[in-house]
């Protein structure tokens, strides 16, 4: 499988920040090769076009589908299993977001709520500390929530919006909770 010049720069750039988002650089290339592939690729096909070893692109398709980032497909007549992403980009970021938060996110908040159920240690600032992350994570995990149950389009309109809610905000000073109030 011969790859383009565009192919070769989105992978190679897809392996780079792959690493830098805690996935190994090959399965970011797999990802990416698999993305911007018009049809569905078999292990072999993964192999050929990244030039790594197919013990690599095996363990990189079981991260990427303990992700359900990528789907199986098969091929009548044909015996192997075939690889694509999802078509829809919203639905690639909102199975990121939500495996990211399930892995990352939800621990910490766990955590979080151990640490104060567990009483008052003698250590009032680390204890206040604890309590404003908790609730600030609490509140983004409530947002995400809200979030994720509106169809793409509204989501699509929300976050065009963009400055015209800071405006609002700015208008409706009792709608933000993190404004200092001034004496």
């Amino acid at each position: 499988m011969a790859l383009t010049p565009l192919q070769r720069d989105f992978i190679l750039h897809f392996g780079e920040m792959g690493s830098r988002w805690g996935i190994a650089r090959t399965v970011g290339q797999i990802y990416a090769l698999l993305f911007i592939s018009e049809t569905a690729l078999n292990a072999e096909q993964i192999t050929d076009g990244l030039g790594v070893s197919r013990s690599n692109v095996s363990m990189g398709l079981k991260e990427l589908q303990s992700w359900d980032l990528v789907r199986l497909r098969h091929v009548q007549g044909d015996r192997r299993d075939y690889f694509t992403t999802p078509d829809d980009l919203w639905e690639i970021v909102r199975t990121l977001v939500a495996q990211r938060r399930k892995r990352e996110i939800d621990p910490t908040l766990t955590k979080l709520r151990e640490l104060e159920m567990a009483g008052p240690q003698g250590d009032p600032y680390a204890e206040a500390r604890i309590a404003e992350l908790r609730e600030l994570i609490e509140m983004m995990t409530t947002f995400h929530d809200e979030m994720e149950r509106l169809e793409t389009e509204r989501l699509v309109q929300l976050m065009t919006m963009g400055r015209r809610l800071g405006g609002l905000l700015e208008r409706a000073p009792n709608l933000n909770p993190f404004r200092r109030k001034t004496a």
